[in-house]
């Protein structure tokens, strides 16, 4: 039986929804032991999907058993999440409704998640600590928050090694982390930075992963062309993900929290 948060080919995102998933099944065993509902009785987690777009980890999620709420800006989006929600047989679990991060509470309930994902947001909203104080606030009074954003490391190691020396030393030393006029990303962070956007709101970081350490960087021939490549390099990747020697150099960055009750 395949793993629903684990396709083979998804190489970019297999470690944060590897982690994901072992975190919702956290939530749903505490949630269950507050509850006193033994071995979770039909229960089940709402989850927060802020940027979720397509519902590249929606879905899956949704196919957990969990219920989604997706927000994002963008109607063709939510389109694709309804069509894609269907095709999966989750379109009952999986709800979309066109917001952003920053009126949030226009369009969902605050304090009304058992876990919010606030992933590919922070780089391009005008305030990530309002980003992250709204994530925090649709939480319940425990909660998981699962944040992913770019990194600054991998971004000046790609460009170094693209020979675009001058883009590279730009994005080291801009505060944004951007390496010039035409950086599609408005903001990239360290993980420094990113982790203290989280503990700013009071929460408690359970772990930073480094995520696409390798992907990016391995031409797709070694891993299209290579029996068990890709494997191989899910394997690497996991394996890397927590060490902070590769976290620095990594395309993304995973932030996973909890905030606790009382």
């Amino acid at each position: 039986m395949s793993d629903p948060m684990r396709p083979r080919a998804s190489l970019r995102t297999a470690v944060v929804r590897d982690v994901l998933r072992e975190a919702l099944d956290r939530r749903l065993k505490a949630v269950t032991a507050a509850e006193g509902t033994a071995g979770g009785a039909g229960r089940v987690l709402d989850v927060l999907d802020t940027g979720g777009g397509t519902g590249n980890f929606a879905v899956p999620v949704a196919r957990l058993g969990h219920r989604v709420t997706v927000v994002d800006p963008s109607p063709n989006a939510l389109f694709a999440l309804e069509r894609r929600a269907g095709e999966e047989g989750v379109a009952d679990r999986v709800r979309g409704v066109q917001g952003d991060a920053r009126g949030l509470f226009d369009v969902v309930e605050r304090g009304g998640f058992d876990a919010v994902l606030c992933h590919g947001v922070l780089e391009y909203v005008d305030d990530p600590a309002e980003g992250v104080r709204n994530a925090v606030a649709a939480l319940r009074p425990s909660g998981t928050l699962s944040v992913l954003a770019a990194g600054l490391g991998g971004a000046v190691l790609a460009r170094a090694l693209a020979g675009h020396f001058a883009e590279a030393r730009q994005a080291l030393g801009d505060p944004h982390g951007r390496w010039g006029e035409g950086d599609p990303v408005p903001r990239r962070f360290s993980p420094e930075q990113l982790t203290e956007l989280v503990t700013g709101e009071g929460l408690t970081v359970e772990a930073v992963h480094g995520v696409r350490v390798f992907a990016d960087l391995v031409p797709g021939a070694l891993v299209d062309g290579e029996p068990g490549a890709v494997e191989a390099l899910l394997r690497l990747e996991a394996a890397a993900a927590e060490v902070p020697a590769f976290r620095a150099v990594a395309t993304q960055l995973h932030v996973l929290a909890e905030r606790e009750s009382g």
